[in-house]
C-alpha cells in the first residue's frame, strides 16, 4: 500500500462557474484557473500521483498547454486513473476536505462522491468528501478562494 497527499487552492472570481467534485454549485462566484479549476479534483489527482511517485498535475497537464484550457477536471481525473492503471496501481481509498466559508456544500457531497467513484472505478464507500469553514479566518474565510486537501491510498492491482 502506498499513500499520497494533495493540496490545491484557487481564487474565487465573478463570471466563472463553481465546479467541485464534478458538480456545478450554484454560487455568485467560481474558481479561477486554466481548466475548470475544480480544486477538489486537483487535490485528489495530486494525492493519487504522489502515491504512485509520478509527480503532480502540473507535470502532466501544464497550464501552458492550451489543450487543457477550460477542460473538465473529471476528464483529467480519468487520465490520472489511467496513468495509475498503466503503472499497475489502483486507488484503494480516498479522503478529501474542501475548505470554503461559502457556499454550503453538504447537499452536494453525495453527488461528488458518486462522480469520483465512477471515474475511479471504485465503490462509493471508498470515497469520502468533507467540507469545512475557517470560521471567517484566512483567504477561505474572507471568501477570496477555496482550498482542498486530499489523501489517498493506492495498492498494486
Amino acid at each position: 500500500m502506498r499513500v499520497g497527499f494533495g493540496y490545491d487552492v484557487h481564487r474565487l472570481v465573478e463570471e466563472r462557474k463553481l465546479i467541485l467534485g464534478g458538480v456545478e454549485i450554484p454560487y455568485e462566484k467560481g474558481l479561477l484557473g486554466h481548466s475548470d479549476a475544480d480544486v477538489l479534483v486537483h487535490a485528489l489527482m495530486d494525492a493519487m500521483l504522489g502515491a504512485a511517485g509520478m509527480g503532480d498535475i502540473g507535470r502532466h497537464f501544464p497550464d501552458t498547454d492550451n489543450q487543457y484550457k477550460g477542460i473538465d477536471s473529471m476528464l483529467l481525473l480519468a487520465k490520472v486513473t489511467q496513468l495509475l492503471d498503466d503503472a499497475g496501481y489502483m486507488v484503494n481509498n480516498l479522503d478529501v476536505t474542501v475548505v470554503a466559508q461559502r457556499p454550503k456544500l453538504a447537499g452536494f457531497i453525495p453527488q461528488m462522491e458518486e462522480n469520483i467513484a465512477k471515474v475511479l472505478g471504485i465503490d462509493t464507500s471508498c470515497v469520502n468528501v468533507k467540507a469545512t469553514t475557517t470560521e471567517k479566518l484566512g483567504f477561505e474565510g474572507e471568501g477570496l478562494g477555496i482550498s482542498a486537501y486530499a489523501v489517498c491510498t493506492i495498492t498494486e492491482k
